[in-house]
């Protein structure tokens, strides 16, 4: 495909993610300002910043007056998922000149990474795949500051807006990313086992589940992938 064909098959291919976003950006914006945010400061943060639950804690956090070492130590943690998307698109972009890595890495987010991925494990040989990376993620970039600017302007209007159970469907949209992408037993276990710790380690300090959780996960694929390796080999 050409690179405008790219551009756009991306951006299309990202319309589901977008509308389980949408919610999630909205009551960020709306929640923000109650954090002791001004709307500048909220705009701002999801501009530079854009990470969805990074920006939902350091919100939370500002909210009762935690230190900036601990509010940017505990964003790192919950973030560190992203290290993982890199190192698995990297073998796909590492040709690319650092115009074009530096700010796909900035656009990188776990709805883009579901979708790109997908793209780079199709058997065409297109040359202009990274065409659409960008039109993927530069099509939730702007969806997340259209309504991180709903969120601020309308969301005080809305009484309570957080209580509608509309971040819902970001959950739904976090399931439909999960799920296609479970295609052997390690990596069920792997789900499996990272939602079991979540769930039990849920009242930790500074999110500290979720790291436990990823751990967790993360040694318990890695373990059972190593232990079907010899099995495989043998039938080879």
């Amino acid at each position: 495909m050409t690179r405008s064909q790219e551009f756009t098959q991306g951006a299309r291919d990202m319309l589901p993610m977008l509308l389980g976003a949408m919610p999630f950006g909205i009551i960020f914006g709306s929640l923000a300002g109650a954090a002791g945010l001004s709307p500048w400061q909220t705009l701002g943060m999801s501009l530079l910043v854009f990470a969805g639950s990074a920006q939902f804690i350091a919100i939370s956090l500002l909210g009762v007056g935690t230190g900036l070492a601990v509010l940017l130590l505990t964003t790192l943690v919950v973030n560190l998922r992203h290290a993982l998307y890199s190192a698995s698109l990297q073998p796909y972009v590492r040709h690319l000149p650092k115009r074009w890595r530096v700010p796909l890495a900035f656009w990188l987010t776990d709805e883009a990474y579901a979708v790109v991925q997908h793209r780079y494990l199709d058997a065409d040989a297109s040359p202009n795949k990274h065409w659409y990376f960008l039109g993927a993620a530069l099509a939730m970039y702007l969806n997340w500051q259209l309504c991180t600017l709903v969120g601020v302007l309308f969301g005080q209007s809305v009484p309570n807006l957080a209580a509608w159970g509309l971040d819902f469907a970001m959950l739904a949209t976090f399931i439909g990313i999960v799920v296609p992408m479970l295609r052997n037993s390690p990596q069920v276990a792997a789900a499996l086992v990272a939602g079991a710790v979540a769930l039990a380690f849920h009242g930790l300090p500074y999110k500290l589940g979720l790291l436990a959780a990823a751990f967790s996960g993360i040694v318990v694929g890695v373990l059972l992938e190593r232990r079907q390796a010899p099995v495989c080999a043998e039938v080879v």
